[in-house]
């Protein structure tokens, strides 16, 4: 017989008003997720060796992560790779695997070929919709419980999949023979960038996290203001009218399963079908917030000495609040690569082709390298005229290689339908200038007459060198949105 912990069974027994109560909301237990004698490993394929260009031994396995509630347990696989001839001195972990392909062995990628060989070890699982490994019975009504109760327990967003990951590394660690304890590395997108991001904040073996398209911020929609979604409504009606939308189309805008989400999915409007009003939810949110965000845990994680980066995307509907994050948290590293988000194929003609951002955070994070990755700029802007300068400046010890600058005018808000939909226009850029008496990128924006706001953000390269191979990394200046004054 199985017994859940105390902890658990309290947790997953509280009501909405017990929840609300507390300041802070915490479903991660660190004592629960190190703990190694509740993994109930069941091994699938041993230890064994696998030939290949750099031979590993690998493992193959599913462990127990938890209960969701009593009753409703969770496993995930997972897949240790080390080197064939030595004991793994640090970890690159990601989900971002589907179920079927984690069970056979594949060649490693480029960068794992050199992680292994300089000793790295390698853990796989599975952040992924519940549906794929079997368990759509169990989604659904984890997802029918989360929104009775906004027990953050009962939701694979903010327990499951980070939960998971931390699990993962309990197994890798619970292998004493194949390896050591060193930097843990997390990489990934949309939910293996949130589930990591989330990882990071309550385990402190986690050492870095490079994350793409997902939360980054604690943002007025991502708390329930909702002043802000009224604004969002607002702003979405009038694209609607301008664009002479049908019903069909307006419902997509207005029922999208994303945008506004608070860590993943939006959820306010089912919630609110419900019975819970705008107080509860921004109750629950707030009280849940300093788990999750990165933005509420920087002062924390700077002290831990961890690595971040993030491209979130210029147009992306689970990272949809660049603009409230290049205002109030300048300092967090971010690319922006124009255009981009989920489902988002156009590009733009003067994007970087060059850029290998995940193989120079990782050599930089594990290995002695050549170079420094960027650290963020600061940004500053001045009216002349009908055009905006505008200054970009690195610490003088880590200067960057070169400079580019996108601009739109009028963009809609965070969030909105125009945010998603109306892209970076193809001439709305430039290569900057680099001044040298001041150590400063700059470039003149020539302004549109009638313009009332206009976005911009520039990206700048650094190359990390190893072992004899340049690796092109950019950082962006923080998103900056100004609002013009007629003259």
């Amino acid at each position: 017989m199985r017994i859940a912990s105390l902890a658990v069974l309290l947790f997953a027994g509280l009501g909405l008003s017990s929840l609300l109560a507390k300041q802070k909301l915490n479903p991660i237990n660190m004592e629960g997720i190190r703990d190694a004698s509740t993994l109930e490993v069941e091994v699938i394929e041993d230890w064994h060796f696998v030939s290949g260009k750099v031979p590993t031994r690998q493992k193959f396995m599913t462990i127990r992560v938890g209960e969701f509630w009593p009753g409703k347990e969770y496993r995930v696989p997972v897949r240790l790779i080390v080197p064939a001839d030595k004991k793994a001195k640090g970890i690159h972990l990601t989900g971002d695997h589907a179920f079927n392909r984690i069970q056979t062995e594949r060649p490693l990628r480029p960068i794992e070929t050199l992680l292994v060989e300089g000793g790295v070890g390698l853990v796989y699982t599975v952040v992924q919709n519940l549906n794929q490994s079997g368990q759509g019975v169990l989604s659904k009504e984890i997802e029918a419980r989360f929104l009775k109760t906004l027990d953050p327990r009962s939701s694979v967003q903010t327990w499951g999949w980070p939960a998971s990951l931390s699990r993962a590394v309990t197994a890798a660690y619970s292998e004493s023979g194949y390896f050591e304890q060193g930097k843990v590395a997390l990489s990934g997108g949309s939910k293996n960038g949130a589930s990591p991001s989330m990882a990071l904040i309550h385990d402190n073996r986690l050492t870095a996290v490079h994350a793409t398209v997902s939360p980054i911020w604690a943002s007025p929609l991502r708390l329930s203001a909702e002043g802000a979604w009224e604004k969002m409504k607002q702003a979405d009606l009038a694209y609607v009218e301008a664009h002479g939308l049908d019903a069909a189309e307006k419902d997509k805008i207005f029922n999208h399963a994303f945008r506004g989400g608070y860590f993943g999915p939006e959820y306010v409007s089912f919630a609110m079908a419900q019975g819970r009003t705008w107080k509860d939810l921004k109750d629950f949110a707030k009280s849940l917030a300093d788990s999750v965000f990165i933005s509420r845990n920087k002062d924390a994680l700077n002290a831990r000495g961890v690595d971040l980066y993030f491209a979130p995307g210029t147009h992306d509907f689970v990272c949809y609040d660049i603009q409230w994050g290049g205002k109030h948290h300048p300092d967090i590293p971010v690319y922006f690569k124009t255009n981009s988000g989920h489902g988002k194929n156009k590009g733009h003609p003067a994007r970087e082709t060059d850029e290998s951002n995940l193989q120079a955070f990782l050599l930089q994070h594990f290995f002695i390298v050549e170079g420094e990755l960027l650290s963020p700029p600061e940004v500053s802007h001045n009216r002349l005229g009908d055009a905006l300068e505008v200054k970009v400046q690195f610490a003088s010890e880590n200067p960057a290689e070169s400079g580019r600058i996108w601009w739109m005018f009028n963009r809609g808000i965070d969030g909105s339908a125009s945010y998603l939909n109306v892209p970076f226009p193809d001439d709305q850029w430039l290569e900057m200038k680099f001044d040298m008496k001041n150590g400063m990128w700059t470039a003149t924006i020539p302004l549109n007459d009638g313009a009332k706001t206009i976005d911009f953000f520039s990206n700048h390269r650094k190359t990390i060198r190893y072992r004899g191979e340049d690796y092109y990394s950019y950082l962006s200046s923080p998103y900056s949105r100004i609002r013009l004054i007629r003259r």
